[in-house]
């Protein structure tokens, strides 16, 4: 049921299985969910879009919004309930995601976007996490512009929605001093 919040067990090429305790149906035959820490530790795009019925991966979103929004218009572009072999015949994925061009997206599991560490906690951060950013901002003599060009484009920031982002940003940016 769209909306629905539910544990969806996913298995994997190599036949390994997780377990997502909070997967969200966004479209009928779509869900949203947060890769487990354990899968896939060095993609900064943590936000799966999946088929359903298959538990094929569709697409990598580095944040919650950007994958509901994604999964919302493609949504209303197929019909994501039936198998996928159905689809793969019937859904030109070229055609297809051009019509989200200009997301945040990646190719599941796609190596083109790996780090070299563990980036699990993209999009997750704590009060430590926090103070840190700060310090170094405040050593390095960063003003508010600067330190959010440099969140941007680290982790944990840059896999933040918008509004935890601008949260982050502003607790930042008044531990450190900065104007």
């Amino acid at each position: 049921m769209i909306g629905e919040v539910r544990e969806y067990t996913l298995t994997c090429a190599n036949n390994q299985v997780y377990t997502v305790p909070l997967a969200k149906e966004i479209a009928p035959g779509l869900l949203v969910y947060r890769l487990p820490d354990e899968m896939h530790p060095d993609n900064p795009h943590r936000w799966r879009i999946g088929h359903e019925a298959s538990g094929l991966s569709v697409a990598d979103a580095m944040t919650r919004e950007e994958a509901v929004k994604t999964a919302e218009t493609l949504g209303a572009l197929a019909d994501w309930t039936q198998d996928a072999d159905t689809l793969r015949a019937t859904v030109d994925p070229y055609e297809l995601f051009s019509r989200v061009r200009g997301r945040w997206l990646a190719e599941p599991a796609s190596a083109a976007h790996r780090k070299a560490d563990d980036v699990s906690r993209n999009g997750t951060y704590t009060d430590a996490d926090i103070e840190e950013a700060a310090r170094e901002a405040k050593t390095d003599g960063l003003n508010a512009y600067e330190i959010l060009l440099a969140m941007s484009h680290t982790v944990p920031w840059m896999g933040l929605d918008t509004e935890e982002f601008n949260e982050a940003h502003d607790r930042i940016v008044r531990l450190a001093d900065a104007a």
